[in-house]
């Protein structure tokens, strides 16, 4: 048998041939290739390895960066409903703008006529609705007059409460007073907070590399510290926080003037983050959350990882999904330099509560009732009463009982404005009034305190549903389509201003 020629590296020679010799060639290069493939996989496993140890540093040292506060004694056991969590459902967080003066980069702005301790001059309640398709920022002015808890240290039931402004209520409790006192004006129930100061806004601005703003006019806020010509301007953290200050010399000088440029401001930002692809720049993304964290203080739940689930759980939403609103107010007659909340705030929180769009018509509520009814329409006489402050409300309801069968039915206003639709009776008429609360689904039936004879009494308030067929209606006559809602064209006050908006507008 031949032996193996071998060239001076001691490898088979190619030019000797033979099948042993090709053969012992193929398996000198898979022992290399295996050997390459080794060296290979063994560096990538060092990157990835190096990688995973620096995500979880940077991971651990963000969440770190995160101040902790847990408040759940402060915001009382009397809490409305939870409306949802992270993996479904609607979703609250009160977003808070601290003007606190001290810690780095705070205490640079002096006292002025700044009072002693915090105060939250921002208040935005942020709705993300539970399809995730929308997101609602709800401005809450800061010199609203609302009932609030003296002490936020313990439970004071809400007929112990007394009113002041809004803004103090971070004063004397920090975010669970806050919360406590959001949650008992309006029943909502706030999932999560975040409370940014000073610094933190500035730092994250920076880190979008500034953001684009606009100003009719020349802006010169001494108190603010802070000057800009007008036209469009790319401000970086300074200029922006002095933007978003500025009040009293601008416009008319209210809190309620400055929360539009705030919102100008935020839809901006908005816009920003998404002309950037922010969130596709790890460099961009890594300094805008270390300058987001290093000055944030949430409660204990809301960390890293719920707010990666967050923004996962939004990740579709476009800018024109995203709109700003400021709660409806009117003059606080005490104190003409305050407001108070409009009554049209209580559409505006409805809409939160029930996670419905603003401005969405309300589900026509389905009778509670599958009895049989026993008393014709002919049979019964009925008097409307408008308490809805809609003038002619009472009228339409009327024609459309009418048309039913309802002979002798009558209107008349009532004294105040009041919500949904109450149908009363007196004596043995309660049969006769399940007939009339047919008409109006959802209505609440009761007795009344007064004797009304034979006559069934309807009251409509704010959000009472339009008159429908009962089921022993008489005729065949359509019903007039309802001209009119239960709601006051209040809707029109809640001006949202949409992030897609150009920032001139």
């Amino acid at each position: 048998m031949q032996d193996d020629v071998r060239d001076e590296r001691g490898e088979p020679n190619p030019e000797d041939g033979g099948s042993d010799t090709r053969a012992a060639m193929r398996e000198t290069h898979r022992a290399k290739k295996q050997r390459r493939r080794r060296r290979w996989l063994a560096a990538v496993g060092v990157v990835a390895a190096l990688l995973v140890v620096g995500m979880v540093a940077t991971y651990l040292k963000l969440n770190g960066n995160i101040d902790r506060l847990d408040v759940s004694k402060m915001v009382g056991k009397d809490r409305p409903t939870p409306s949802g969590d992270v993996a479904k459902g609607p979703l609250n967080i009160l977003l808070i703008g601290s003007d606190v003066r001290e810690g780095e980069g705070n205490e640079t702005y002096g006292s002025g006529d700044w009072e002693p301790g915090q105060h939250s001059d921002t208040n935005i309640l942020m709705h993300i609705s539970g399809d995730r398709k929308s997101v609602t920022m709800v401005s809450i002015p800061r010199d609203s007059m609302v009932p609030a808890p003296v002490d936020c240290n313990g439970d004071a039931p809400k007929d112990q409460w007394r009113i002041h402004q809004w803004n103090q209520n971070f004063n004397t409790g920090g975010p669970g007073c806050v919360i406590r006192t959001l949650e008992g004006n309006t029943d909502i129930f706030v999932n999560h907070f975040a409370v940014v100061d000073f610094s933190g806004f500035k730092g994250m601005v920076d880190a979008l590399g500034g953001v684009p703003a606009c100003t009719p006019f020349d802006i010169d806020d001494p108190k603010a510290k802070f000057t800009l010509s007008a036209g469009r301007h790319v401000l970086d953290g300074e200029q922006a926080l002095g933007y978003v200050r500025t009040r009293k010399s601008v416009g008319d000088g209210s809190d309620i003037q400055r929360i539009k440029r705030q919102q100008a401001f935020l839809a901006s930002v908005a816009q920003q983050a998404t002309d950037t692809k922010l969130l596709l720049r790890p460099d961009k993304l890594l300094r805008f959350l270390g300058a987001a964290t290093s000055s944030l203080q949430m409660d204990p739940e809301f960390g890293l990882g719920p707010m990666k689930d967050i923004a996962e759980s939004v990740k579709g939403i476009g800018v024109d999904k995203i709109q700003f609103v400021t709660v409806p107010t009117e003059t606080y007659v005490p104190d003409r330099n305050r407001v108070q909340w409009a009554p049209e705030a209580d559409e505006l929180w409805e809409s939160i509560r029930s996670d419905r769009e603003l401005g969405a018509p309300k589900p026509t509520p389905s009778p509670t009732s599958t009895q049989p009814l026993t008393v014709t329409p002919d049979q019964i006489r009925v008097q409307v009463v408008n308490s809805s402050g809609v003038v002619g409300l009472a009228k339409q309801a009327v024609g459309a009982l009418r048309v039913q069968g309802f002979g002798e039915v009558t209107s008349s206003n009532g004294d105040g404005v009041v919500k949904g639709a109450t149908v009363e009776y007196s004596g043995d008429r309660a049969e006769a009034a399940r007939t009339v609360a047919a008409a109006f689904p959802g209505a609440t039936v009761k007795e009344s305190e007064r004797d009304l004879g034979r006559e069934i009494r309807v009251t409509l308030g704010t959000g009472s549903p339009d008159v429908v067929e009962v089921p022993n209606r008489l005729g065949t006559e359509p019903l007039p389509t309802p001209t009119l809602k239960s709601t006051p064209s209040s809707s029109a006050s809640i001006q949202a201003r949409k992030a897609s908006d150009d920032i001139c507008s």
